[in-house]
């Protein structure tokens, strides 16, 4: 293992982002985990972590977030894990501008102004990590879920763009592209689609109650899903080997959709995908 690194982790309160703080920690990390609830960041505060609120939908946040890091570690942070990120389901026309913008606030806008704000302190120290956890939906767009694969699309064009600009300075740019993960993401994107899509009136009210049923199942919902270590091991590569990859692909379906992306033509790719719900 390489020597300790100082890492900042966004999205802490459950999943991927709770796995990975927790074993890099393990591993003799720095970790600085952050989480949304204040009750979150009590709670990582009582299990021995450095926790901070850090809401990724609101500047204030993540500028006050970012003042508390920069004083805890002197202005010395080797590694950004930008995990933070909850999907919104819902037919691309049933999605409301303000919806959608929403959407992006915590998926996009936000990651991208956190990253902003470390990659200086990066410059400064020669060096640096900034992981990004995209999803099998950066790579291919499937039904329903139009808000978080426009905000992963989108995000995974900001990272590669980075990247090249980037280069020759030391800081590293990695893409993780999970498929279905053990979490409590489904269970969020069902009080999401309560709250923001109104199905009664929808002309995809059909298709919604069989969407339903799978948010609202227990455990894991469709077939190759993976517990959130399986991320973690992906994190941990991207943050010490000497030579970080561009990408890492989690789940079979990602490697999958990743190859059938590239052979296939566009229109057989499309009827591949209408068949996924």
């Amino acid at each position: 293992m390489n020597s300790s690194k100082t890492i900042l982790i966004t999205g802490c309160s459950t999943g991927i982002g709770y796995a990975t703080a927790v074993e890099l920690k393990k591993r003799g990390h720095n970790v600085i985990a952050t989480a949304r609830k204040p009750e979150d960041v009590s709670r990582l505060t009582q299990e021995g972590f450095t926790a901070l609120q850090l809401d990724l939908a609101d500047s204030g946040s993540i500028q006050q977030a970012i003042k508390h890091a920069i004083q805890l570690t002197d202005g010395k942070i080797d590694a950004l894990f930008n995990n933070g990120a909850f999907g919104q389901p819902g037919a691309v026309e049933d999605l409301t501008r303000d919806v959608l913008r929403y959407q992006f606030e915590t998926n996009l806008f936000g990651t991208h102004e956190l990253t902003n704000l470390i990659i200086p302190l990066m410059r400064k120290q020669g060096h640096g990590r900034i992981i990004y956890n995209s999803s099998v939906l950066g790579l291919v767009a499937m039904s329903y879920r139009g808000a978080y694969n426009a905000s992963k699309f989108a995000l995974e064009g900001l990272a590669d763009t980075l990247r090249l600009e980037l280069y020759g300075t030391n800081i590293h740019i990695s893409l993780i592209e999970p498929g279905p993960i053990l979490s409590n993401f489904r269970q969020n994107a069902f009080e999401l689609y309560k709250k923001n899509i109104n199905s009664t009136h929808s002309f995809h009210k059909a298709t919604y109650k069989a969407m339903e049923v799978r948010l609202q199942k227990e455990g894991a919902a469709v077939a190759f899903t993976l517990p959130a270590t399986a991320v973690v091991e992906k994190v941990i590569h991207a943050l010490e080997a000497k030579q970080p990859k561009l990408r890492y692909y989690v789940t079979l379906p990602t490697y999958l959709f990743a190859f059938i992306k590239r052979i296939l033509p566009m229109s057989w790719l499309d009827a591949l995908l209408r068949k996924v719900q």
